[in-house]
């Protein structure tokens, strides 16, 4: 009896023992399992601080770089890892370029031998090869990450696929979070953090993971949103300043019309853009004489609207200096030739009046031909002097070709000068304004004089394109004699 009730006694010892070590298991697993809870809202906690601080960085309109130092160091912070790096996409999208890596970063990209082994003597120069070194959109495991187009949790970088072409592997171990960077369907780069495989440290786990993706794709959000404004604002600049030299340029035309014995003048420019590639001046020669200018330079914005202000600057400097309209442009053609890009030239027309008497002498630099209406005849005749535009011919060929022309103007007779901007004027059909229908216009109206023809030209060109835009810019001149 006494054996049974030891026995039982025994039997109730031992479980009790059982369930005090499972309840001991079971503790440290709720310990665990708590501390492992702990940690998750510790770090959704950090995640969230990260993104209201990112918020507020890019409010205050902080340069790239610092925008980039902020996302790595706070993904760092975020995940409790040892260091990061952000790379970019170039213009090209060939290659991606390291905007920020930290200090504790390992290399996450190749390392040649000869870099490696100076770095034992000299840490700066990995430095600045990691700071410098390009990587290839498809190679190592930032290129993977890149084209693949997807997250990766590495245990171990030197493990990977990718990774093992490098020209030097790592000597210690490295878990990595590589995220890529995408906004509104445009890669903008890649994003990683390292964490070193030590006692002391615990790998990269799936929550882990899942955060830096949210993390990841936050940040690429808010680099978008940064680029889209910093876009807008140098629009805005690049505006602002086109606008300012559109202004000076409007400076540059002539505020009103000449005052020629003789002759009544009328001339407007249009632009197609803010910064227009026409132009023309009025330019008293003295000794009873003006020059009326007209010109286009090749294309059209701000390359244009440069040249034709150089053009505009020559002219003038040399009008006085030569006896005949050819023999300025000769010189102004000598003067801009070296300057003047292979793809573009400038066509101009040059008339010097004599005041008074109705005489005048016309050179063509390869510009549209002039047209003179006769008062007595109603009819509109063609002037073609032989001309070469100026910055296709270096000087000698030039000077052999432009030619100068005189003609007498009686009283009622109109000089038309313009661009090809009238001509190649376009409607919804893509039918062309034409130089039949500027005759036209311009027989019909010469009558009544300059005012009248260049305000009938404008009106029947806006008239004739309807809500089609203005491909070209569109300059007149009406040289009436009284």
């Amino acid at each position: 009896m006494s054996i049974s009730i030891y026995a039982l006694v025994v039997l109730v010892a031992v479980l009790l023992l059982v369930c005090l070590i499972a309840l001991r298991k079971t503790g440290r697993r709720l310990e665990q399992t708590q501390k492992e809870k702990d940690d998750i809202l510790s770090e959704e906690l950090r995640m969230f601080d990260f993104l209201h601080h990112l918020g507020e960085v890019i409010g205050k309109d902080v340069s790239h770089r610092q925008l980039y130092k902020e996302i790595v160091e706070g993904f760092t912070k975020v995940l409790s890892a040892d260091g990061g790096a952000l790379y970019l996409l170039s213009e090209d999208e060939q290659s991606l370029t390291p905007q920020f890596i930290s200090s504790d970063c390992p290399p996450l990209v190749g390392v040649p031998v000869e870099i490696k082994n100076r770095a034992k003597y000299d840490p700066r120069t990995l430095e600045s090869h990691l700071r410098l070194a390009k990587v290839s959109v498809d190679e190592g495991v930032l290129g993977a990450v890149m084209s693949a187009g997807e997250s990766l949790l590495l245990p171990n970088v030197k493990d990977h696929d990718a990774f093992r072409d490098a020209f030097v592997s790592y000597e210690e171990e490295i878990a990595a979070l590589l995220a890529p960077l995408k906004y509104g369907g445009r890669d903008l780069g890649v994003v990683a953090i390292v964490r070193r495989r030590d006692r002391q440290s615990r790998p990269f786990t799936a929550n882990d993971f899942e955060v830096f993706c949210s993390a990841a794709e936050q940040s690429a959000f808010a680099m978008g949103n940064a680029l889209i404004h910093r876009e807008l604002v140098e629009k805005r600049k690049l505006e602002d300043e086109v606008r300012t030299a559109s202004e000076v340029q409007h400076v540059l035309l002539p505020s009103g019309e000449p005052n020629i014995p003789g002759y009544r003048v009328c001339g407007k420019n249009t632009p197609a853009r803010m910064i227009s590639g026409d132009y023309f001046d009025y330019i008293d020669l003295g000794n009873d004489q003006s020059g009326i200018v007209i010109a286009d330079v090749t294309g059209k914005g701000v390359p244009a609207g440069l040249l034709m202000v150089m053009c505009r600057s020559v002219l003038r400097l040399v009008a006085k200096t030569a006896h005949t309209p050819s023999g300025v442009l000769a010189l102004v053609n000598r003067h801009l030739f070296p300057d003047v890009r292979e793809d573009m030239f400038v066509s101009l027309a040059y008339v010097v009046l004599q005041h008074g008497e109705g005489d005048l002498t016309l050179s063509r630099a390869g510009h549209d031909a002039p047209m003179m209406f006769r008062s007595k005849t109603g009819e509109v005749e063609t002037i073609k002097p032989p001309g070469l535009a100026i910055g296709i011919d270096e000087g000698e060929v030039f000077e052999r070709v432009t030619k100068d022309l005189s003609l007498h103007m009686e009283s009622g007779d109109c000089l038309l000068l313009y661009t090809d901007g009238v001509c190649e004027a376009v409607n919804s059909q893509e039918d062309e304004f034409g130089k039949a229908k500027l005759v036209e216009v311009f027989q019909e109206t010469a009558p009544s004089g300059a005012e009248a023809v260049v305000e009938a030209i404008q009106q029947a060109v806006v008239s004739f394109a309807g809500e089609e835009p203005q491909m070209d810019d569109i300059t007149l001149i009406v040289i009436e004699k009284r």
